[in-house]
């Protein structure tokens, strides 16, 4: 039998003064919640800080959310959504958030959501693995221009490697689950940058966009100061 707690849609204790401790507010993981879950835990933190941002939501959702919040921002590739306007910028620095291969893209964008929803400029450059390294130094221009990297790569994980050899920036690694049997569903990719030469690469979890995207904030706020 289901306890009382789990069967409660009451059992969310929102965190209002989150933002003020940490500069992330909190967020909805909706992974594994009801539908209903998610209603009742977006209505009572859009009543208190007018902004909500969701990550990992289930597609089978989006149109219930559409009905209950008629201005919702869905971003169908990275399964996230966000209750109210952006974030105030912080900093005028921008993000670079780069992708290995086309099927990292889903990772990154969920990183870019979280950060252009707090108000972050982001730059994307997608596609630039080191299977065709050559992608990568065409777009130089556009890395340089950036305060922070976000490298997201499965396989074997290389291009964090690579980047932080080649750009002074920081930088944060984001091993994701891509890759054949020995890729190991994203552990490869992640032993391959925590092992990484380069000396500087940050590291999060496997596919955690939303982690890298909140680093990378904090970063960018602190220079700031």
């Amino acid at each position: 039998m289901k306890s009382k707690l789990h069967n409660s849609h009451d059992s969310f204790n929102e965190d209002h003064a989150r933002r003020q401790r940490t500069l992330i507010p909190e967020l909805i993981y909706c992974e594994n919640k009801s539908i209903e879950q998610i209603i009742l835990i977006a209505k009572k933190l859009y009543t208190q800080q007018k902004f909500v941002l969701g990550t990992r939501c289930p597609s089978k959702y989006f149109s219930k959310l559409k009905k209950a919040f008629p201005g919702i921002n869905i971003a169908q590739k990275s399964h996230c959504f966000r209750i109210g306007k952006p974030l105030i910028a912080v900093s005028a620095a921008k993000v670079g958030i780069v992708s290995a291969g086309t099927t990292d893209i889903a990772v990154c964008e969920e990183a870019a959501m979280v950060l252009e929803s707090l108000g972050v400029s982001v730059e994307r450059v997608y596609d630039v693995g080191v299977a065709g390294i050559h992608r990568l130094f065409a777009k130089d221009d556009r890395l340089k221009r950036c305060g922070v990297l976000i490298i997201a790569a499965g396989m074997e994980g290389a291009l964090p490697s690579v980047v932080a050899g080649l750009y002074p920036q920081p930088l944060i690694a984001v091993p994701t689950s891509i890759g054949y049997g020995t890729a190991l569903s994203g552990f490869t990719a992640l032993f391959a940058m925590l092992t990484s030469c380069a000396p500087g690469v940050t590291v999060v979890n496997i596919d955690n966009g939303v982690g890298a995207a909140a680093a990378a904030y904090k970063i960018i706020s602190f220079r700031k100061q």
